[in-house]
């Protein structure tokens, strides 16, 4: 009789959790019960698991710092405070990773712990051993889960191209599956579950894919279509922005700021979000490995961020803001820093020691800065006395990127005039001007105004590719909108910057590095895997 083992996943799909543990395939009992025998009460209690899994992505050395540490936007260098750690995040800035750099690792093993989590409780909704709760049907809740499951198969193949395509508990070890079959998959099952899904938008249906947040995955997955297998879906990601779009359930937020603060559970711009509280929800702590130590008593912490931070903008990208875009200061922490007073000013404790804590728009290099160097993460807003980790719900997908994806699709397609004016209803929140808010097709076609190029002591030294990047104007606007969202390497890859700019210590380095390795430790554990090309 097959017994419940914790994580219940093998070695060939995750990374051992456990230091000096044997590493071998011998099951280990953690529990009599049998998953034939285990009673459950209720079907959202056994589902929960696939979403809190979730929170797993947000750290440092995970999915979520990956992918703007690998962009043009934001870097981690090292400073008098720390921060080398052997060069596990310079390399992600350079574009010199490898299969053993921890953050491969670390995504590799929460996305897989999904996909595993949502097969099992498939299967068992589908034998009956979870009852629906009531009101509810088993067919709407297997739904729900499949597309919980290509939620996890999209960053799979977002970020690893060839993997794993495991859909049920078997003990098998798998073989690897190409990027085009993963990506049909995901199209298929979530196309599938559509008509089963809800369309509320509600509390009960908060956190929880309804028919409208698997509409944005879905859209999400055609926008990047010609990434993953080389024909282009816009018309099919257009769609789908559309029917959100016309459902009328969601709504821009007056305020930029309203989407990240520490409440913002009930923001009418929010498809689909990752609920994290500082209790009961740990593991959004983004502050914690940006912010500088002494940031702290600026809002009464009762943490201090680790030395005196890391993570900040590039300033070749903070250079491409309008001033007047509201967003550069909702976005970045910059200037003169003071305590809770607002008039005692912070001050450094590192080669700035004692003097007043005043961040600034330039960066040697991407390898190492003072404590003082770099715009700091000001989007989601770190309550006073906050612990740790924040209470503040990350908007995973949100109605303004549902309109800037349908500006990009409209865009790309030949009707430049509608996209201007879907990306200026966006922009016109941000700006007190109406007519600095107003963009042009011609300009969203243009190129961008990044002034990429290789950096050397503060200067420009190698300009490196110069050729002008199609539609760079789009992708300028979705820069000033998803800073800090997990967006910008994936809008890099799409507009065919990622592979072949420079941008700070950063230059192009092949590519095979727009998608990451297989880690080596589970290529070690399953003979059946192939690296992908270049590793």
């Amino acid at each position: 009789m097959k017994k419940l083992k914790y994580l219940m996943l093998l070695p060939a799909l995750m990374l051992t959790a456990i230091p000096g543990c044997k590493n071998d395939l011998n099951e280990v009992t953690f529990s009599d019960l049998s998953a034939q025998t285990y009673k459950y009460t209720g079907a959202y209690a056994a589902m929960g698991i696939t979403y809190a899994n979730l929170r797993g992505l947000f750290s440092h050395t995970s999915y979520y710092a990956l992918q703007e540490t690998s962009s043009d936007e934001i870097v981690m260098p090292a400073n008098p405070s720390g921060w080398e750690d052997a060069g596990i995040y310079k390399r992600i800035h350079l574009h010199t990773w490898n299969s053993e750099n921890p953050q491969m690792g670390n995504m590799w093993q929460t996305l897989y712990a999904g996909v595993i989590n949502a097969n099992r409780i498939i299967e068992q909704l589908d034998k009956g051993s979870i009852p629906p709760d009531a009101g509810t049907k088993k067919e709407s809740l297997i739904a729900e889960m499949k597309v919980v499951r290509a939620f996890y198969y999209w960053l799979i193949c977002d970020n690893f191209g060839n993997a794993p395509l495991v859909t049920s508990t078997s003990t098998e070890l798998p073989q690897t599956a190409s990027r085009t079959d993963i990506y049909n998959f995901i199209v298929k099952d979530v196309t599938d579950a559509l008509p089963n899904l809800s369309e509320n938008n509600d509390k009960l249906m908060y956190g929880r894919f309804n028919k409208w947040g698997a509409k944005a995955l879905l859209a999400n997955i055609y926008l990047n279509a010609q990434v993953y297998t080389g024909t282009a879906k816009w018309a099919e990601a257009l769609a789908q922005c559309n029917d959100i779009i016309a459902s009328n359930k969601y709504s821009l937020e007056p305020a930029f700021k309203n989407v990240f603060k520490t409440s913002n559970e009930n923001s009418p711009e929010i498809v689909f979000a990752i609920p994290f509280d500082e209790n009961q929800g740990k593991g959004f702590f983004v502050e914690m490995f940006s912010w500088h130590g002494a940031l702290k008593d600026k809002v009464s912490m009762q943490a201090t961020p680790w030395g005196s931070g890391s993570a900040q903008g590039i300033p070749q990208f903070i250079d491409t803001y309008n001033a007047a875009d509201k967003r550069l200061a909702d976005t970045w922490l910059m200037g003169p820093q003071f305590r809770a007073d607002g008039v005692t000013p912070l001050r450094g404790s590192y080669d700035k020691n004692g003097q007043p804590l005043n961040f600034v728009n330039r960066l040697p290099d991407g390898l190492f800065t003072s404590e003082t160097e770099g715009y700091r993460m000001n989007k989601f807003e770190v309550k006073t006395g906050a612990l740790s980790d924040l209470s503040n719900d990350f908007p995973f997908f949100r109605y303004a990127e549902v309109l800037l994806m349908k500006a990009e699709c409209l865009l790309r397609s030949g009707n430049s005039a509608e996209a201007a004016q879907i990306v200026t209803q966006v922009r016109a929140r941000n700006f007190t001007d109406a007519t600095q808010a107003t963009v042009t097709g011609a300009q969203l076609a243009g190129n961008s105004k990044y002034n990429y190029g290789f950096v050397e002591n503060y200067n420009i030294t190698n300009p490196g590719n110069q050729a002008v990047v199609p539609f760079g104007g789009m992708l300028d606007e979705l820069g000033y909108e998803f800073p800090w969202e997990a967006h910008r390497r994936r809008d890099d890859i799409r507009f065919g910057v990622f592979t072949t700019k420079s941008w700070l210590s950063h230059k192009p380095n092949g590519d095979f590095r727009s998608i990451f390795p297989i880690p080596q430790q589970v290529l070690n554990s399953n003979p059946n895997l192939k690296q992908n090309t270049g590793y």
